[in-house]
């Protein structure tokens, strides 16, 4: 997986007005917490912080103040409802070597059967344990060949070596469905009746 430094300040300003101010800048307000420590409130460069979130589960190296070193991975983001900008960020603190719980997205790979028959992802993210520095990007589930009726469950995923499942093994993560069927025609001339009587 990869790691991304940024670098980052203390802040002392709290508030929506602070907050306001901070974004004015192009600097994001977050915090840092974890291992029992108390949370440290932080800025980071808003365009630095965007790019590395484009990876789920990102270790991210902080540089606070040009004096400390962490270790964190995104834990909550907030961004705008509409334009998207980020708004918010908490990070959990980590050490290297650590055990970490993290929803990991689960990619699809093959065609199902022929027959036009729906893929259901009932989970598009996949809660797993794993070494903070060692969180995969993603995982892959093929699909090839499955029929209507099959489902892929939590056990049926192959996890990287290190890498388990933080999820009943028996939750369904994908299931196929049969294809719509057709409306019949006598319904439909009748649905066309109706509307056009009212």
């Amino acid at each position: 997986m990869s790691e991304v430094k940024i670098s980052a300040e203390t802040r002392t300003e709290f508030g929506k007005g602070a907050a306001r101010r901070i974004r004015r800048a192009d600097k994001v307000p977050g915090v840092l917490y974890g291992h029992g420590s108390e949370p440290v409130h932080l800025t980071f460069p808003g365009h630095e912080m965007l790019l590395a979130l484009r990876t789920p589960n990102v270790l991210i190296s902080l540089d606070i103040d040009g004096k400390t070193n962490e270790l964190a991975i995104p834990k909550a983001v907030q961004r705008d409802p509409i334009k998207g900008f980020l708004e918010h960020v908490d990070l959990l603190l980590v050490k290297r070597g650590e055990k970490v719980q993290v929803d990991v997205p689960v990619h699809t790979e093959g065609e199902l059967a022929p027959g036009g028959n729906l893929l259901e992802h009932v989970l598009d993210m996949l809660p797993v344990e794993a070494e903070a520095t060692h969180i995969p990007e993603h995982v892959t589930v093929s699909v090839e060949g499955l029929s209507a009726g099959d489902s892929v469950h939590a056990k049926d995923v192959k996890l990287p070596s290190g890498v388990t499942l933080a999820v009943d093994e028996d939750a369904v993560v994908l299931q196929v469905l049969a294809a719509q069927t057709e409306v019949p025609e006598e319904t439909e001339g009748e649905e066309e009746e109706e509307a056009a009587e009212a």
